[in-house]
């Protein structure tokens, strides 16, 4: 299994994800986390519709390539595209690039050089198919699947046995597409977001064990689900970028009781829930401001007493 650090960078809100992010604000964020010791930094095409790719890349051209691991995405290509507007899929100030998915042998491969003109780097680390399953495509899921299963995952095996990556995996929001794409196929890391929370253990039963089977590492992103679990259960709280149910604000409203119990923040118990499980190797964070990273380090950090995960494990909410 590859070796990650324990937290890592996500890059989606430097490229202005929900609120724009300008280009100054972007370099202090990254050199905040460089500074903090974040090492390993995840991007995708998908991010601004470049952008992020072009941010980091630039960001880190002048640190040493034997100091920073590098992971971005492959299944959507970009195409130069005059009449684009921002915001677009939830980024308020993209490049102007419309996006098609491919998932096949040969869009892979142009997805994976026109990642390195974007980036300007010589190297990348690791590649995930970026949103394959019904959390993306819906009723269109299982043609892209099979695109990636019948030549996609070639691409990426080739590029591997060639030296040109050191590892590839799935970037996706749907637990059941890794069952899918592990039950077919080797896969060295997932990046699952949302999937394996503490108020979200979808990934859980079936997902982890099998991991753990097969030498499979996660990499966990969305552990706030979308932001619930930093503001509490609060009218107009978001749970994967929608409102809360009733159901979902009722526990999450038990978590914060037993937060307050034990003296612990909520966000602080959300962002560390994913590494007790010994199959997840890194947990990402990305803010888009200073003051926001410099708090989520500092939550991944609190001390949170293992009566808690016990009392937390109760109250798992069931499907």
């Amino acid at each position: 299994m590859i070796s990650l650090p324990r937290i890592s960078f996500g890059t989606a809100a430097i490229a202005g994800i929900i609120e724009a992010v300008d280009e100054e604000q972007a370099n202090a964020v990254l050199e905040q986390a460089w500074a903090s010791g974040l090492r390993y930094f995840d991007t995708a095409p998908h991010y601004g519709q470049g952008l992020a790719e072009r941010r980091i890349g630039d960001f880190l051209r002048s640190r040493h390539s034997e100091d920073w691991i590098l992971s971005t995405k492959v299944g959507r290509l970009l195409q130069a595209d005059r009449k684009a507007r921002g915001p677009l899929n939830k980024f308020v100030e993209p490049l102007p690039f419309s996006q098609h998915y491919d998932y096949s042998y040969d869009g892979i491969m142009r997805s994976v050089e026109d990642s390195f003109q974007r980036l300007g780097l010589s190297r990348i680390d690791i590649l995930y198919a970026h949103d394959l399953g019904t959390f993306t495509h819906a009723d269109q899921a299982d043609i892209h699947l099979r695109q990636f299963l019948d030549s996609g995952v070639r691409a990426l095996q080739e590029l591997k046995s060639q030296a040109v990556i050191k590892a590839f995996g799935l970037g996706v929001n749907d637990a059941q597409v890794c069952l899918d794409v592990l039950h077919e196929c080797e896969l060295d890391l997932l990046l699952l977001a949302g999937r394996y929370t503490l108020l979200d253990r979808t990934a859980e039963q079936t997902l982890l064990p099998l991991c753990k089977t097969r030498n499979t590492g996660l990499v966990m992103g969305g552990v706030l689900n979308s932001g619930i679990l930093a503001t509490g259960a609060r009218p107009g709280a978001l749970f994967n970028f929608q409102p809360a149910s009733e159901r979902v604000l009722d526990h999450v409203g038990r978590l914060e009781s037993l937060c307050e119990q034990f003296g612990i923040r909520l966000a602080a118990a959300a962002m560390q829930f994913p590494l007790r499980n010994e199959q997840v190797i890194s947990v990402l964070t990305g803010p888009g401001r200073v003051e926001y990273l410099e708090e989520n380090l500092m939550l991944m950090n609190q001390a949170i007493p293992e009566e808690f995960w016990e009392a937390a494990d109760a109250l798992r909410l069931t499907s």
